[in-house]
């Protein structure tokens, strides 16, 4: 497809309470459904798109202009856009970056998703900040009562299990190109070893870890805990990754299973599942926590990070296990943000720490495993310098 403009047609954005916003069709197709869900995040439609978390879901930005930037070969986060849908205010058909390869409404339309724009997403917003996210379509070829009628009769967005959809299909080293990768890091035979359960990884998860040296194999999401254990691992990450903790009951089994056999870090939805290995139950949060302004504080520091977020589901720590700690909060709603075993190398975070698109405040858990993993490989030294810098980092202290 030529890097032109796909022609724009009348469209609407129905919700299932009945609201509707109107617009122009961008991108491709006629009708697309799923939760509608909003992103404050200034910067990063791209890295939002390809994100796997937005699976099944209808993604506005409430920044009014995007895709003034275009789009890049670098800044996908997954091999394709996840997203079902798109609703702008305005989207540009003139982007001004020298690395652009093409516009956002083709980078839209070569990959079939249905975009809205013309919209007033930030009353979409307040409407959704008020009732709570619902589910919606963006439709082309059908009255506003039709979408509605057609809308009442689709499935909920919590029964899908998405993470079936973006799990990666067999298991295998990563490999950075490129492309994907701006690390650093060297990575050899004697270099500690992840394995990565991924329930939606993105890729600069990979390229933070790989940056500090670690070699990566990637596992599908229903992998058990005899075939992880098989991998020999000197640690274990649990990506993030789209949809309800509640249908993940065999991956929070595995979980349960691998405690005291390695190092284990979970992100986002890993967070969640690693709670529900410890007793916590996760409930389904109103309006969720999605864009790169979200204020976290450390309750054992007091250090406050801006941290980049999505996910829509929380834990709730009634449930928790003696031995987990809560050792982080949103300052906003006091949902819980972090958590640590007391005795066991077993930490989490609910926010993204690899951003992408977002502040790179919270970096500093990819330095605490890797500070934990070298801590527990004979072949690797660790220097009292190397102590006394993770100790800074741990401590929230810059």
């Amino acid at each position: 497809m030529s890097d032109e403009t796909s022609g724009q047609r009348a469209a609407h954005l129905v919700l299932s309470d009945g609201r509707y916003f109107s617009g122009q069709a961008m991108g491709a197709g006629t009708r697309v459904t799923g939760e509608v869900v909003f992103t404050t995040s200034m910067t990063g439609y791209q890295e939002a798109l390809t994100d796997p978390s937005f699976a099944g879901q209808i993604l506005t930005m409430t920044f009014p202009l995007q895709g003034n930037y275009g789009v890049t070969s670098y800044n996908n986060e997954s091999d394709r856009i996840h997203a079902r849908g798109f609703v702008v205010r305005e989207l540009t058909e003139l982007p001004s970056h020298r690395n652009s390869i093409m516009t956002l409404d083709t980078f839209l339309a070569n990959q079939n998703i249905l975009a809205l724009t013309g919209v007033d997403t930030r009353s979409l917003t307040r409407h959704l900040r008020s009732s709570g996210v619902l589910m919606g379509t963006i439709t082309v070829d059908e009255t506003v009562e039709e979408a509605v009628h057609r809308l009442r009769m689709e499935p909920d967005y919590v029964m899908g299990n998405y993470v079936e959809e973006v799990t990666s299909t067999s298991i295998h080293q990563y490999a950075a190109s490129d492309k994907l990768s701006k690390s650093e890091g060297i990575v050899s035979g004697d270099s500690p070893h992840i394995v990565l359960l991924d329930l939606g990884v993105k890729n600069n998860i990979m390229r933070l870890l790989e940056a500090r040296g670690c070699r990566i194999t990637v596992v599908p999401h229903n992998t058990d805990a005899a075939g992880i254990a098989n991998l020999t691992p000197d640690g274990i990450l649990l990506s993030p990754g789209p949809g309800d903790p509640e249908l993940l009951g065999d991956v929070t089994e595995t979980v349960r299973s691998l405690v005291g056999s390695a190092p284990i870090l979970g992100i986002c939805l890993g967070h969640q599942v690693v709670a529900k290995a410890f007793g916590a139950t996760t409930y389904k949060m109103k309006f969720c926590h999605r864009g790169a302004n979200h204020p976290v504080i450390d309750t054992v520091t007091g250090q406050v990070y801006i941290t980049s977020q999505n996910h829509g589901f929380a834990v709730d720590a009634a449930g928790l296990s003696a031995d987990i700690e809560v050792t982080q909060v949103h300052l906003n709603d006091d949902s819980v943000e972090a958590m640590e075993h007391r005795t066991e190398p077993v930490f989490t975070l609910q926010y993204h720490s690899e951003a992408s698109p977002g502040p790179n405040d919270t970096e500093y858990i990819f330095d605490k495993l890797d500070f934990i993993l070298c801590c527990s490989l004979d072949s690797v030294a660790v220097s009292n310098a190397d102590i006394a810098l993770y100790k800074i980092i741990a401590a929230g202290v810059s």
